[in-house]
């Protein structure tokens, strides 16, 4: 399978998959996959790569591990796309199949990990506004990698793009319910989590102010 930059996964032109000609498009490209048609699958792979490694590099920094996942997804694509009967929308169907991929990387390999070491501290906040907020996403992904595996994706799937939680339930496939737990648990962490980053870091801050001051 072709293999394509990551750094295109944060491109703002990013097509709008929800638009009903883009589902339609996509329905019929999963027909034509379904009897072999290679080009259609090529054409559905580059519509879903970069929004699939955009949800996966958010869960770990090791590309060549989102790229394996986003590999063995399309893998099932091409091989059950005579199984996809239009009951959920194409995007609801690819990524449940790379939530279900995601999750057993998660499970069985620690390489899958965001950072290396979750405890490390991370480096104080500049004061640089646009150094600033890459400093706060990376607190985000710190945080984010200290949750539980679901409460971690059904993060991603809500926040980051913008499904549903019945749209979440069909993808995790579990009750609407369960994903409204694993959401209200998630923020209940990520709220002690990131002030307690924050606090770390402006101890530091205050601490070395101090130095200077009495320097």
């Amino acid at each position: 399978m072709k293999r394509t930059n990551h750094n295109d996964s944060q491109s703002p032109a990013e097509p709008n998959y929800r638009a009903g000609s883009s589902v339609a498009r996509e329905v019929e490209l999963i027909a034509r996959i379904a009897e072999g048609d290679r080009k259609a699958f090529e054409e559905l792979y580059g519509l879903y790569h970069r929004r699939l490694a955009r949800f996966l590099t958010r869960l770990t920094k090791r590309y060549d591990v989102a790229e394996e996942v986003i590999n063995d997804t399309f893998y099932i694509v091409w091989r059950k796309a005579g199984a996809f009967r239009g009951d959920s929308q194409p995007s609801t169907w690819i990524l449940g199949i790379a939530y279900r991929k995601a999750r057993n990387a998660f499970r069985t390999s620690s390489r899958i990990l965001a950072l290396e070491n979750p405890d490390a501290p991370l480096p104080p906040l500049t004061s640089d506004e646009s150094l600033r907020t890459e400093e706060l996403r990376d607190w985000l992904v710190h945080a984010l990698v200290q949750l539980p595996v679901e409460q971690r994706l059904a993060v991603e799937l809500c926040y980051e793009l913008g499904y549903s939680c019945e749209e979440i339930a069909t993808i995790m496939g579990c009750p609407v319910n369960t994903v409204k737990t694993r959401l209200f648990h998630a923020r209940a962490k990520l709220q002690k989590l990131l002030p307690a980053l924050g606090g770390a870091t402006s101890a530091d801050e205050h601490s070395r102010k101090s130095s200077r001051d009495k320097g």
